[in-house]
């Protein structure tokens, strides 16, 4: 997986190329200046250290005051931090951190209003791999900064079968046997979900058992709920699929652990925010 700065250091090679000629060829060499980000929209702050990594690596003399955090709850005419040092280079720095800032809160005040419909419940949001490409470690961090909780990085943290893998495999037994066999061989630590579609693949996992977590796929609350009950604790729960902001609580009162919802990092609005000079 890429490092934080890696993605950033991409990020600028895209963005500047050989360049910023605007500001190269209107702003004097020496000249300094200040900026500040203002917000325009209500909701939550998320990509604050990213957008001082930004900085540094456009160039070390920019200095960042934050004047707020990750997490943060804003409303428009905050200010989250005020910058300083070469113009040239706030210039330059100015679009990429906009960009991860926007697109980041969107994540994290999306992610928010999702866990704000399970308080009172134990039930936690989690996110999944439906994210950009080269941006998930960015954007699951602003699902924690929103209050969620991370589900696997990839492919490589968690066996996870799904309905693909059971029909490939030739049934759930199969999988779940070839996974454990696998890990042993490899000498692998790795927790195993699988995936039920309905109540007897349920009850074909529970007969074969050796596994963490079971994700419950597009079932109504009311199913959910038996589903819960049949699996009377031996494993975690998890439901997925086509959850929605009006439908998550319903689902959760069931007593499920986990509710997955893709729609945390590929269906958010980003956050109106906007880099000023000062």
């Amino acid at each position: 997986m890429l490092t934080i700065d890696e993605i950033i250091a991409n990020a600028l090679i895209e963005d500047v190329g050989d360049g910023d000629h605007t500001s190269l060829s209107t702003i004097p060499e020496d000249a300094t200046g200040k900026a500040k980000l203002l917000v325009k929209q209500e909701g939550i702050l998320s990509g604050m250290d990213i957008a001082a990594r930004v900085f540094l690596l456009v160039d070390p003399r920019i200095v960042m005051h934050p004047l707020m955090k990750d997490g943060d709850a804003i409303q428009p005419g905050d200010i989250a931090f005020t910058v300083e040092g070469p113009s040239a280079s706030i210039l330059k720095a100015e679009r990429l951190v906009l960009n991860f800032m926007q697109r980041m809160s969107g994540i994290a005040t999306t992610t928010s209003q999702y866990v704000r419909q399970l308080e009172g419940l134990n039930t936690r949001v989690l996110d999944t791999r439906k994210t950009t490409p080269l941006m998930r470690a960015i954007e699951k961090m602003a699902v924690k900064h929103g209050g969620g909780h991370n589900h696997r990085f990839g492919l490589y943290d968690m066996i996870m079968i799904k309905d693909n893998h059971v029909d490939f495999a030739g049934g759930i037994a199969k999988a779940i046997h070839a996974a454990k066999k696998y890990l042993e061989k490899n000498g692998r630590d790795l927790q195993i979900e699988v995936e039920v579609r309905n109540f007897d693949e349920l009850r074909q996992v529970l007969d074969t058992g050796g596994v963490n977590r079971i994700m419950l796929d597009n079932f109504s609350p009311e199913n959910l709920r038996k589903a819960v009950e049949m699996i009377a604790g031996k494993y975690e729960t998890e439901a997925s699929g086509g959850i929605t902001l009006e439908t998550i609580r319903q689902h959760a009162e069931t007593g499920v652990d986990f509710v997955s919802v893709g729609a945390l990092t590929h269906q958010i609005k980003s956050l109106d925010l906007s880099l000023k000079a000062c």
